[in-house]
């Protein structure tokens, strides 16, 4: 990993890599230099939360993000970036432009054809870079002349979050018939069946995931990722990256002066959970 605190001007575009594998990231690094010249590479990182820090940090127009990463994947930093960046404060500097670096993989690119966020494949291809460049130059371009009237800024924040939405959500949950019904929880020697019906809040746990009932508390060792595709998606709404809660479980929802959002449950005392920017748009006002 290197780093440098090259400031970010109007006349140089800066840019962040965030790639685990130094020979790649040096590879992409060296093919920019090709493709767009003018653009400074101020970070190259090798994980997702030193993406996250850097990019808070360092404020770049472009982060280049490696989809498989130690600890926070690409989508996931992507996500926590959305909620810390600081927009909708005076002067707060634009949502960076996300370009997402990824091996051949097929339900990455059916998301991402989907998307107008941009991706590139390893090892990387100078003519699709080039391509890549073109477009991130046309937008930095179209926001330095200023939102336009029918697309304001906060709205090209809420395509964005949208788009992270769609891709963190991965591919269909599974049909009705194959969902889950029963938690099977190890509570000493032996095994407790819990109803889905009982559970109010899944949460991430290290390596393991509470399950949370009215009174009880369990620990699966069940990733959370590997439990949404067989949850309802209409019944448990994933509020947070390691949150899920059960949809009418939900007594209130709240913004702070911050414009945090948080919601209190109708059981276990009200206790309160945070809201992801990328999904606070869900608890709009019908």
């Amino acid at each position: 990993m290197n780093t440098s605190s090259t400031l970010n001007t109007p006349s140089h575009p800066t840019a962040l890599i965030a790639e685990d594998e130094p020979l790649l990231a040096a590879a992409l690094q060296a093919e920019l230099k090709k493709a767009w010249p003018t653009l400074d590479v101020i970070a190259v990182v090798g994980n997702g939360q030193a993406a996250v820090d850097q990019a808070l940090a360092l404020k770049p127009d472009v982060v280049f993000l490696d989809i498989r990463m130690p600890g926070l994947t690409g989508l996931e930093a992507a996500a926590e970036l959305a909620d810390e960046w600081p927009s909708g404060e005076a002067g707060a500097p634009p949502f960076p432009a996300l370009v997402f670096v990824t091996a051949y993989d097929e339900y990455a690119l059916q998301a991402f054809e989907a998307q107008a966020m941009d991706y590139v494949l390893k090892p990387v291809q100078a003519e699709r870079l080039a391509r890549t460049a073109q477009r991130l130059q046309a937008a930095l371009a179209q926001r330095r002349s200023g939102p336009s009237p029918g697309r304001p800024e906060a709205a090209g924040m809420d395509a964005t979050l949208a788009q992270l939405r769609a891709l963190l959500a991965g591919p269909e949950t599974q049909a009705a018939s194959e969902r889950l019904q029963v938690i099977q929880a190890s509570v000493g020697n032996s095994i407790r069946m819990v109803p889905l019906g009982e559970v109010l809040v899944f949460e991430a746990a290290d390596k393991y995931v509470r399950v949370l009932t009215e009174s009880s508390e369990y620990l699966i060792r069940t990733a959370l990722k590997e439990l949404l595709p067989q949850l309802d998606p209409a019944v448990f709404w994933q509020v947070h990256r390691g949150t899920v809660v059960r949809a009418d479980a939900i007594d209130s929802v709240q913004r702070d002066e911050a414009g945090r959002t948080r919601l209190r449950l109708r059981a276990r005392g009200g206790e309160q959970y945070a809201v992801s920017r990328v999904y606070a748009q869900r608890f709009r006002a019908m």
